[in-house]
């Protein structure tokens, strides 16, 4: 059975099946050629190099870091290196996740991509930077002083680059709060006010997060957690601009519903809603 279009459904879910083909083929070569890019210039154990800097700041003097297996030396660096083109290239993976979803959508959500997908993608690198720039520094600095004298560290790569990816992961999906309050907002999960009033849970839950993603110091803890406490305010503060009355969200919809076309009946019906109201 086909609908009114003339489009059997197998047929539609087939399209969408090669579109979304397509576009993960799209996102995995932008993420190879940014990967191809960074081997070349300026290469994996640079790139490693300049990962591994707060901590190799932080050892004693002539410290280095260590590699247990045969072909850690080789497959870190790498590592560090594919992460950091997917980095690179999340801005046109994100673009292409916006493309599939899109069509579905209606008009006044269709405004909020691409002002969605640039912020998240600065508030993630922002909670990175914040990460490697601020926080490694203070850790590894507050670890060291507690380590005995008669100790001499010597961390491995691949138990350093779990720690990393643990830790940038929790800061730059932390810094994702503003975006996911506006789009909560916006899309009517949750009003500003409500928000207001769970600010003091989200504080609690802030902290509780803070403990079990970073590691046991007070440090780290505070720099997530306080953090993720100031951009709530933030969020709620540009939630404000995007919250509407339901009835405006309504309308929009039903005027930019597909296929939706003026008719008379439905020019009569609104007639008579008007002249009820009027009552």
């Amino acid at each position: 059975m086909s609908d009114p279009q003339g489009v059997a459904p197998e047929e539609s879910f087939v399209s969408h099946l090669v579109e979304l083909r397509d576009r993960l083929l799209r996102s995995i070569i932008a993420i190879a050629v940014m990967l191809g890019g960074l081997c070349l210039w300026p290469g994996p154990g640079a790139i490693y190099d300049l990962l591994a800097a707060p901590l190799t700041a932080a050892l004693p003097e002539g410290t280095k870091m260590v590699a247990i297996g045969v072909i850690t030396p080789f497959m870190v660096p790498l590592k560090v290196t594919a992460m950091v083109a997917f980095v690179l290239a999340l801005p046109f993976v994100l673009y292409q996740a916006w493309a599939f979803v899109a069509p579905g959508l209606y008009a006044h959500e269709k405004r909020l991509g691409i002002p969605l997908i640039i912020s998240s993608t600065l508030l993630f690198l922002l909670g990175m930077s914040f990460c490697y720039f601020f926080v490694f520094g203070q850790v590894f600095a507050f670890i060291s002083s507690f380590a005995p004298k008669s100790i001499t560290p010597a961390p491995d790569i691949e138990a350093y680059l779990s720690f990393v990816i643990t830790m940038f992961l929790a800061f730059g999906i932390a810094f994702e709060v503003p975006v996911a309050l506006v789009v909560m907002v916006k899309l009517g999960v949750v009003t500003v006010e409500k928000l207001r009033e769970w600010r003091s849970y989200f504080v609690v839950g802030a902290f509780v997060v803070a403990a079990v993603v970073t590691p046991p110091d007070v440090v780290s803890q505070l720099a997530l957690a306080i953090p993720m406490c100031l951009l709530y305010e933030l969020g709620i503060l540009a939630a404000r601009f995007v919250s509407r009355p339901a009835g405006k969200d309504a309308a929009d919809a039903v005027d930019v519903a597909p296929g939706a076309e003026s008719t008379p009946d439905g020019d009569a019906a609104a007639r008579a809603i008007r002249d009820l109201s009027g009552h």
